[in-house]
């Protein structure tokens, strides 16, 4: 009888956790999120920029559309009423860079803008990173 009650008093000990493990647990998964929430939020201003990357490559084609009906990059804009959405994303309500055509917009910042365009996806709502720029002769800067 006496094995038996030990062996009972033992089980009740090994019933649950104490809080010493439970605090070691959390701390643990502390550290993991501590190492891993910058981690995701690098992948996140990636996977933005590669998008504006993507909307600029579409812009430059409305653009290259635009050129061939009009002979022309000038008079070209983008937003309401323009060739190409003003913001990207381009789907979705979350909008991360603005659109924008710089030289085609304005001939006197180039005397070329005629024949040739800068293109600029700008960080806004807290996206990091610098401004994405393509050029007419298919130069990119601030791709990586």
């Amino acid at each position: 009888m006496i094995l038996g009650e030990a062996q009972h008093a033992l089980s009740r000990r090994a019933v649950g956790f104490t809080l010493i493990e439970l605090m070691i647990v959390v701390a643990i998964i502390g550290i993991i999120a501590a190492i891993a929430y910058p981690s995701y939020q690098q992948h996140v201003e990636r996977t933005r920029a590669t998008d504006a990357q993507g909307a600029l490559m579409s812009l430059a084609n409305a653009l290259e559309r635009y050129h061939t009906q009009n002979n022309t990059y000038v008079g070209a804009s983008v937003g309401a009423g323009g060739i190409f959405p003003a913001e990207s994303p381009v789907d979705g309500s979350a909008k991360f860079y603005d659109l924008a055509i710089v030289d085609a917009a304005d001939p006197s910042i180039a005397n070329t803008a005629a024949n040739s365009y800068r293109l600029e996806a700008r960080p806004k709502n807290g996206q990091g990173g610098g401004t994405i720029i393509l050029m007419s002769t298919g130069q990119k800067t601030n791709w990586n």
